[in-house]
C-alpha cells in the first residue's frame, strides 16, 4: 500500500498465514473489493493477527491484516512489490453447513488450522455478533480497539446479515438497527469515513448518520481505522436506484434533485463550521490546474476517442488559470470527495442523507483529506445525473438538465450562492471528472464509454463569453 506498513504484530500461531497462503491466492482476487485484479498474487506479509474466538473451539475466528505482494505490472516475470493491506475476518470450522457454502475459502491441510475449513466469517451470524458485542462493551483484544458513542445505545442480540450493496468494502446489518461498514483496504491514519461523520455529528447535522461505534488497530504507534458502525436507515432508497425507477416511469426528478441540493449544502455548511478552511490563491490554483492538465494529457494518450476533444477541453483548465493569474481566489474546505447518487439515501418521508465519506479509495489518504472547493462534490453529482439519464431507454429528453438546474437551485437556497454563478470553476471540475470517467469506462466498461464522451462533447463546445 502507499502508506508505510508496520512490522508484523502477531497474537496467533506464526504458521497461520503460511497455511492460508495457497487458499488466499485463489480466493482473494475473486472478491469484488480486491483492488489488485489483473495481477497475480505473489505472496503475503502478516501485518497483524488476532484471535477473536480461540482455535481450540468448534468455531475459531481470526482477524488478519495482510499485505499483498503483486507485480507492479501484469507482465509475466515482473518482480513482486509490497502492495495494499487488507482486513480479513477468517472463520474456521471442521465442516461448513450448507448455508455458509458461498463463504467458502478452502480446506487447510497444514499449520494450526490443519483439517479445518476456512471461510469468510461475515456470512456467519456468530462471528458477526462477536464484532457487535466488542463494540457494545468497548473491548480491547490484542491490538484491536472497539470504541462507541456513549449516547447511542447498542443492544445485544441484534440478528446480523451481510449487506449486498458494498463494492470496495463490506457491511453487516444488525437487526435493521445498525450497519457496520468494514473497510477492506486499509492505511494508517485518520480515515475520513469516520472523521467527517464524527465532525458532522458534533455540529448536529441531520444529513449524515452519526457513528455509533468504530473499530481500529493500534500497531507500532499508528492507528488504522477498520470499521464504522452507524444507524441503519430502514426503508431508505438508494439515490441511484430511485432515480432509475423514476426515469423508467418517465417521472420528473426535479423536486428530489432540489432537495438533494439542499442536503448537500447543509453538509458542506456544517463541515465548514467544524473543520478548518483555507483560501486557494494563485500558487495553489497553479498546482490544481497542472494536475487537471496532466490527467487530461494522460487520458488522451490512453483513450484515442478522447484525443479530438483534448485541445478544447484544455481551455477549461487554462480559463481557470487565467482567473487565478488575475487574482481570483476560492475557498477550500473538507468535502465528501466522491459524491454521486449512489452515495445518497432518501427516507420514506423524503429526507436525504449523505453516506460513505471515505473518498476515492484509490487515492492516497492525505489527498482524500485535503480541503477542496465544494464544486468538487457538486460536479460529481451533476455527472451522476447525466449517467442516470443515459442508463434508461428510451431517453427522457431534458431529464438531466432539469435535475442539474434543480440541484444547483436547492444548493443556493441554503448557501445563498448558486454553483452556476462560478461557471469557470464548475466547468473545470466537471471536465476533470468526465476525463476520469472516460479512462475508467474505456478500461472497465467499454459499453458505457459513450456516456462520458457525450459530456466531453458538451464541455468541449465553444463556451459563451
Amino acid at each position: 500500500m502507499s502508506d508505510a506498513v508496520t512490522r508484523p504484530v502477531t497474537t496467533t500461531s506464526p504458521g497461520l498465514l503460511a497455511s492460508l497462503d495457497p487458499l488466499l491466492r485463489e480466493w482473494l482476487p475473486r472478491q469484488r473489493w480486491f483492488a489488485g485484479k489483473g495481477r497475480p498474487v505473489a505472496g503475503f506479509t502478516l501485518v497483524a493477527a488476532t484471535e477473536l474466538l480461540p482455535a481450540g473451539g468448534k468455531l475459531s475466528l481470526h482477524h488478519l491484516l495482510v499485505q499483498v505482494h503483486q507485480p507492479l505490472t501484469p507482465a509475466q516475470g515482473a518482480p513482486p512489490a509490497p502492495g495494499d493491506c487488507y482486513q480479513l475476518l477468517i472463520g474456521a470450522r471442521e465442516a461448513l453447513p450448507p448455508r455458509l457454502a458461498p463463504a467458502l475459502i478452502g480446506h487447510v491441510t497444514d499449520g494450526p488450522l490443519a483439517g479445518r475449513t476456512v471461510y469468510e466469517a461475515l456470512y456467519d451470524p456468530r462471528p458477526a455478533d462477536v464484532l457487535l458485542e466488542a463494540l457494545r462493551t468497548q473491548a480491547r483484544i490484542g491490538g484491536l480497539r472497539f470504541e462507541r458513542d456513549g449516547q447511542l445505545e447498542i443492544r445485544s442480540g441484534l440478528v446480523p446479515r451481510v449487506g449486498t450493496a458494498e463494492q470496495s468494502n463490506s457491511s453487516v446489518v444488525y437487526g435493521d438497527t445498525f450497519i457496520l461498514k468494514l473497510l477492506r483496504r486499509i492505511v494508517p491514519g485518520v480515515n475520513p469515513d469516520l472523521e467527517l461523520p464524527l465532525a458532522l455529528a458534533h455540529e448536529g447535522c441531520p444529513r449524515v448518520p452519526p457513528p455509533a461505534g468504530w473499530m481500529s488497530a493500534e500497531l507500532s504507534g499508528q492507528t488504522y481505522v477498520l470499521g464504522v458502525l452507524q444507524p441503519y436507515l430502514q426503508g431508505a432508497a438508494d439515490g441511484w436506484e430511485l432515480a432509475l425507477r423514476e426515469l423508467a416511469k418517465g417521472q420528473d426528478f426535479g423536486a428530489e434533485a432540489r432537495a438533494l441540493g439542499r442536503a448537500t449544502a447543509e453538509v458542506h455548511t456544517a463541515l465548514a463550521r467544524a473543520l478548518p478552511t483555507l483560501t486557494l490563491g494563485p500558487p495553489q490554483l497553479d498546482v490544481l490546474v497542472d494536475g487537471m492538465t496532466q490527467r487530461l494529457d494522460a487520458a488522451a494518450q490512453a483513450v484515442p476517442a478522447l484525443r479530438p476533444y483534448a485541445p478544447e477541453l484544455r481551455t477549461a483548465f487554462t480559463a481557470l488559470a487565467d482567473l487565478a493569474a488575475d487574482g481570483c481566489t476560492w475557498t477550500a474546505q473538507r468535502v465528501h470527495g466522491d459524491l454521486h447518487l449512489g452515495q445518497c439515501l432518501r427516507s420514506p418521508s423524503g429526507q436525504w442523507w449523505l453516506i460513505d465519506f471515505e473518498g476515492e479509495p484509490a487515492k492516497p489518504l492525505a489527498e482524500r483529506r485535503m480541503p477542496q472547493p465544494v464544486v468538487r462534490d457538486i460536479a460529481g453529482m451533476l455527472r451522476s445525473f447525466d449517467y442516470a439519464a443515459h442508463s434508461v431507454q428510451p431517453r427522457v429528453s431534458g431529464w438531466a438538465d432539469t435535475c442539474r438546474a434543480a440541484y444547483c437551485s436547492g444548493y443556493a437556497e441554503i448557501t445563498g450562492r448558486d454553483p452556476r454563478t462560478d461557471p469557470v470553476l464548475l466547468r473545470a471540475y466537471e471536465t476533470d471528472k468526465a476525463v476520469y470517467e472516460v479512462v475508467y469506462e474505456a478500461r472497465h466498461r467499454p459499453g458505457w464509454l459513450p456516456v462520458p464522451l457525450s459530456a466531453v462533447r458538451r464541455l468541449a463546445a465553444p463556451q459563451p463569453s
